[in-house]
């Protein structure tokens, strides 16, 4: 076998993730409002997946369209050509998952009807509601030569219809379907049903009464989904003098990019479909019919009306309390006496608030500084910084206003924050700031202290309940004063140059993991125990993976966790033997980054907001911090195996590339996301009777017993 094979596509190997999305959605043991959710998400997916990956390789297919991508060198059009096929027959898979959920919950009265199975009453009941409700807001158009065709908005639905005149000529009608005055599901007034329409098909079933004395030849509805994808640090003048108004200037521009997708829902004909393909200026085979509704965002307001069945929901999960941090408890004088882990979502995010709050008012503390993403749009944690600011504390938040899709919500979240007092800055030219770093400094009689955290998701209260993520908590002087130069250099516009015990990127975080890598082939080449573990959500830094194809050959034996694109293929004679490839794609978004390298005495252990992406580890500021406090090592190291021993929504990588469920012939299921939310339950019920100590031992033992079976 060559090394060719140990590498996939970064588009193909996404494309693959979001099959195993699909997956959850035509899983029969999922509950049946939770697989409407899944074909949701794998729709939404697609759609930021056209928009971001497909829109920058369009662009690259105009700019050099030679240029071939470094592991499967592919062209951009070679990509394309492969991306839209599978697009396609995955759309369509994710059609027939959805209605056959919909057929199923006929048994419980919801059912989405058609003009072929209403009744005459329900028909009277849709003409009068059209007539009324809906076509006196219709803004409808004939495209000629006194009407340009319009602009069509990024994932708007329309209903078009390919008319003859009385003249014989042919001409296009477009009806905008949505305008936010109507609403789009249209429920029926059926006794004990849920029967519904979408409002989409009501307008057009009834089109033909909108151009009145049109022969209709073909109608269909259609939705384009346009490149979104826009390099702030290319598009954006570096001498400004707002950063702020540039950002929300391009966003007006983004809204306006080019076509890269047309979905429709019926065959609209040779003649039609050209001329639309001729106007949005795309090509035939940038189209494709799918049978679903358009948008399945509507699913939503199903389920809430389905919320008396629990058998179709999963069981109720709230974010238990940490054992560690005793009620009532000083959580700053909880950090101070030993490190602390917070594991969402199966712990909650309030002692994190808490901290901030207690920061915000405690009279030794001078000085809060933390870097934002994306944060939730009620945030408490805003609210918390705004009222430290409002106490007189000196507040430093770095909000990146290039978090793409989330710019306009850090827009607005940047102008609050200074009107509170805050001090905001945007960072870094040519580098996104993506590191969850908090650092609060304490000054005393004593001297100045530091309270640390690093995590591996956002600030972000909502995803916190719904991501897999880990937050540590620390008093150590030493990391303190890093993260101390970290925000100093953010501050100046610089990037970190040196670290002793953070692993900073650009600079310091890529060349740190080599020689880690490299520290654990020396030891396979000594013949000692050899080990790396990595649970990411993504891998395609070549440089990095090279490295672990290099260790693998030399003996060390490699676990990879990664939930999304992996261009590493395992298992490849020669080259991947000892790596494995395990996916995790279940109930909760698994999220957290955790590195592990070594075993025993030589083992070290991190977590860290970074991928390990090349955008990750050399074109963004990144944070990983290691993990001192054996006690939190094994945990997170159990984490770790509990995640490999899952038997129920593992999915493992073979050398082909392609995932398949494990073959377990274990008796015991392991579902680790559920285990971990059993241990939290178990842990915050026994917070009055049992030591911190002893819940984490009691823990570890049973993650390796799990592991050891």
């Amino acid at each position: 076998m060559s090394k060719k094979q140990c590498f996939d596509n970064r588009e193909l190997s996404w494309l693959k993730f979001n099959e195993r999305v699909l997956e959850e959605a035509r899983d029969e043991n999922v509950p049946l409002c939770e697989r409407l959710t899944f074909a949701s998400i794998f729709q939404s997916n697609l759609d930021e997946f056209f928009m971001v990956r497909v829109g920058s390789l369009f662009d690259k297919m105009l700019v050099d369209p030679d240029e071939k991508e470094n592991k499967t060198d592919k062209t951009a059009k070679e990509q394309i050509d492969e991306i839209f096929p599978i697009a396609s027959a995955l759309s369509a898979q994710n059609g027939e998952a959805y209605y056959k959920i919909i057929e199923k919950l006929a048994d419980y009265g919801v059912e989405q009807v058609n003009f072929r199975d209403v009744s005459g009453a329900e028909e009277k009941y849709l003409s009068t509601y059209f007539a009324t409700e809906i076509k006196p807001l219709l803004s409808p158009q004939i495209i000629d030569k006194k009407h340009p065709f319009p602009f069509l908005k990024n994932k708007e639905i329309y209903a078009v219809v390919y008319i003859e005149t009385k003249g014989g000529s042919a001409k296009l009608g477009i009806v905008p379907c949505a305008n936010g005055v109507f609403e789009r599901v249209i429920f029926l007034p059926s006794q004990g049903k849920k029967r519904f329409m979408l409002a989409e098909e009501l307008i057009l079933h009834y089109v033909p009464t909108v151009f009145e004395g049109y022969n209709i030849l073909s109608k269909s509805l259609i939705r384009i989904t346009r490149n979104a994808d826009i390099d702030p640090n290319e598009s954006l003048d570096h001498d400004v003098d707002d950063f702020r108004e540039a950002m929300e200037e391009l966003l007006r521009k983004r809204k306006k990019l080019s076509p890269v997708r047309m979905e429709y829902t019926r065959k609209l004909g040779d003649a039609a479909l050209k001329f639309i393909c001729e106007n949005l200026e795309i090509e035939k085979w940038q189209t494709y019919q799918i049978k679903a509704p358009l948008d399945l965002s509507f699913v939503f307001s199903l389920s809430a009306r389905l919320s008396d069945y629990p058998e179709l929901f999963f069981n109720r999960r709230v974010p238990q309390k940490s054992p560690d941090i005793p009620e009532n408890c000083s959580v700053i004088s909880r950090i101070e006496k030993g490190d602390v882990l917070l594991s969402y979502p199966y712990q909650s995010i309030k002692p994190f608030i808490n901290l901030l709050k207690e920061a915000g008012s405690d009279k030794d503390v001078v000085s809060i500084k933390i870097t934002l993403y994306r944060v939730a749009k009620n945030s408490k944690i805003i609210e918390a910084l705004i009222d430290a600011a409002e106490n007189g504390k000196e507040v430093l938040v770095l909000v990146e206003l290039r978090a793409r899709f989330d710019e306009e919500n850090n827009i607005g979240w940047s102008k609050q924050l200074e009107d509170a007092g805050c001090t905001v800055i945007y960072g870094l030219d040519m580098l996104k700031v993506h590191s969850k770093l908090l650092l609060i400094t304490k000054k005393s009689g004593s001297g100045v202290k530091f309270i640390t955290q690093v995590g591996t998701g956002n600030y972000n209260e909502k995803t916190s309940a719904l991501y897999t993520d880990l937050s540590l908590m620390t008093a150590s002087t030493e990391i303190g004063l890093e993260a101390v130069n970290i925000f100093n250099a953010l501050s100046l516009g610089n990037c970190v140059e040196h670290t002793n015990h953070l692993l900073v990127a650009p600079k310091c975080l890529q060349n740190k993991i080599i020689a880690m890598i490299d520290d654990e082939i020396d030891s396979a080449m000594s013949g000692n125990p050899a080990y790396i573990g990595l649970k990411l959500n993504s891998l395609t830094d070549k440089v990095i993976i090279d490295k672990l194809i290099e260790a693998s050959k030399a003996g060390v034996k490699i676990d990879l966790v990664i939930r999304g694109i992996c261009c590493l293929v395992s298992g490849v004679k020669d080259y991947t033997e000892n790596i494995t490839v395990t996916s995790i794609v279940g109930r909760y978004l698994e999220h957290s980054r955790i590195y592990i390298f070594g075993q025993g005495e030589k083992r070290r252990v991190y977590i860290s907001s970074a991928d390990f992406m090349t955008r990750n580890t050399l074109r963004r500021v990144e944070v990983a911090v290691p993990v001192y406090d054996k006690s939190i090592a094994d945990r997170i190291c159990g984490i770790f195996s509990t995640l490999l021993a899952d038997n129920v929504k593992a999915r493992v990588q073979g050398n082909d590339g392609i995932y398949r469920y494990k073959k377990d012939n274990s008796s015991e299921k392991i579902n680790a996301q559920e285990l971990f939310f059993e241990k939290a339950y178990e842990d915050a019920a026994k917070i009055k009777e049992t030591a911190p100590t002893e819940k984490k031992t009691s823990f570890i033992k049973k993650i390796k017993s799990i592991f050891a079976k």
